[in-house]
């Protein structure tokens, strides 16, 4: 089927803006399209053509397709955007989406709308499976969030006391969080954080919670309250590291 008769079918569903972008990515053989998801305003607007040519569709989904057993129009346009597209470029966009994460992550500023229309289309195209979303962008993108806060972990561990580098945890855990509920799908945030309290918390409770001058008997000494409080909210939820914890507060204790 001619890419320029299906495209005004497939502009009708949730696939528009994958259309729009695989336009732009056909055209140029090295587009930046990190730059392109970054920078520029895809439009995503119907016009008044697309709007009629949806309405003369909806009336043969609803009475040649049904009554034929047939695809619907969703179902053909869907399958047709994954052959002729997505197969081609999901890649490249996946790897521009989680270079603009790791940027966001380092504090800069990106279209976050932008980003949530793109990743719909790794979970439309499983058209109720999430197969797609899973294994064409979850896996890499959990796979880059854990290099990323092993690299953060080995430098903050080093350099920071342990109340610092529990105020910076608190911070990235909180901008995870936001990311999943402003474009990340709401089933990546289990494995999201699993990612993020392994290799941030877990991996260096012990050297963090002992360190010298510090760590939880300082603080215990010195009665710090707010901090022992971040100390329970971060490290709670990780099994059997407040054991340790628990028995420095009951030896600290003047019974």
């Amino acid at each position: 089927m001619n890419i320029k008769i299906i495209s005004p079918v497939l502009d009708m569903i949730p696939m528009y803006l994958g259309i729009k972008l695989a336009a732009l990515a056909s055209r140029k053989e090295l587009i930046d399209l990190e730059k392109r998801l970054s920078g520029s305003k895809i439009n995503v607007s119907a016009s008044v053509m697309v709007r009629w040519v949806s309405r003369f569709f909806h009336y043969l989904d609803r009475y040649f397709i049904t009554r034929r057993s047939l695809p619907t129009l969703k179902e053909v346009g869907i399958t047709c955007f994954r052959d002729l597209v997505y197969q081609e470029l999901h890649g490249k966009v996946r790897d521009a989406v989680i270079s603009l994460i790791d940027q966001e992550r380092e504090g800069e500023q990106i279209d976050r709308g932008l980003l949530k229309n793109v990743l719909d289309i790794f979970v439309e195209i499983g058209m109720g499976d999430m197969e797609y979303y899973e294994n064409d962008f979850e896996a890499f993108m959990l796979k880059d969030t854990a290099a990323y806060y092993s690299r953060k972990a080995s430098s903050w561990i080093l350099e920071d006391s342990c109340p610092d580098y529990m105020l910076k945890a608190e911070k990235y855990l909180k901008r995870e969080n936001d990311r999943v509920s402003h474009y990340l799908h709401f089933s990546s945030e289990t494995k999201l954080l699993e990612k993020f309290q392994n290799e941030l918390l877990s991996m260096y409770a012990t050297q963090l919670l002992e360190k010298e001058h510090s760590g939880c008997h300082a603080l215990l000494k010195d009665d710090k309250v707010d901090d022992l409080s971040r100390m329970f909210r971060l490290f709670s939820k990780i099994p059997h590291v407040l054991d340790p914890v628990s028995s420095m507060f009951k030896q600290a204790q003047p019974w």
